[in-house]
């Protein structure tokens, strides 16, 4: 069927109007307002699991604190808005941040490949590695010794991706045993239904410091890896405004004094 003239000419003017935004540098894309979203709700709620000590955990009074919680205060306090935690399933953490549940993911997330495919990252704050801890008596000394052994770790974490990677390992364990939370991980091994566990090495010490007699890192570990707060894949300005904000707190010392809170030392990545 023939247009008519009018259609014709409708359709010219659209195209001589787009044309016209690219020669004069105009984006037809839609507007990244995350920033401007934030600031007009007034709040920043951060997901996170509050059993991941000394990130994001709950004290003896019940209140989430941790290293990452309090960089997100003193975050929300420079947005000028108020901070929101929400404790979620890990394993629902995309789904929680694409649904508008929360606005970030921010408690020890570490950084990979498959996660850049769903998750906008800020720039790294921490580095971290995937160790492999075991009770002080244990003849487990090494990878090799895992072999007929029974490994605890936390489902849908970094920790099952870094073992995954190692199959020689893997290949000669007797079974892999997923929790929720890596408090439940230690409990676990305390008790010896697990044999050793593959967990972050930030929180590993962190445990480790409360019951020294306990427990032990072993020298092999299963990658190096870093952290950064997750945001949705579109909200680039919110996550430039946050990298400018931890930037500013790595110069003034903001980062360094939250850090030797936690750990006793500055582990911040300058």
């Amino acid at each position: 069927m023939k247009k008519t003239i009018k259609q014709t000419l409708c359709i010219l003017i659209v195209m001589m109007i787009m044309m016209g935004c690219k020669d004069k540098g105009v984006s037809t894309s839609k507007k990244d307002d995350s920033l401007e979203y934030i600031k007009e709700k007034g709040s920043f709620t951060i997901g996170l699991d509050d059993a991941f000590p000394p990130m994001g955990f709950r004290d003896e009074k019940g209140e989430i604190v941790g290293f990452d919680i309090d960089v997100a205060k003193e975050v929300a306090e420079k947005l000028g808005v108020e901070l929101i935690l929400k404790s979620i399933d890990w394993d629902a953490k995309n789904m929680e941040l694409n649904n508008k549940n929360i606005d970030a993911i921010w408690n020890g997330l570490s950084i990979n490949e498959e996660r850049k495919k769903e998750v906008n990252f800020s720039d790294v704050y921490l580095e971290n590695r995937q160790v492999l801890v075991v009770k002080k008596d244990s003849p487990i000394k090494k990878k090799s010794d895992l072999k007929g052994k029974i490994v605890g770790l936390q489902l849908s974490s970094t920790s099952e991706s870094a073992l995954n990677a190692d199959q020689e390992t893997v290949s000669t364990l007797k079974e892999v045993r997923k929790f929720a939370d890596n408090m439940a991980v230690f409990m676990d091994l305390e008790a010896e239904r697990i044999d050793a566990a593959v967990i972050d090495e930030v929180v590993a010490r962190y445990y480790i410091g409360k019951k020294p007699d306990q427990f032990t890192i072993l020298e092999e570990d299963f990658g190096k890896e870093s952290y950064g707060v997750g945001f949705r894949k579109e909200d680039q300005t919110l996550v430039e405004e946050i990298n400018t904000i931890l930037k500013e707190f790595k110069k003034d010392g903001t980062l360094s004094r939250i850090s030797e809170k936690w750990f006793g030392e500055d582990v911040v990545v300058q």
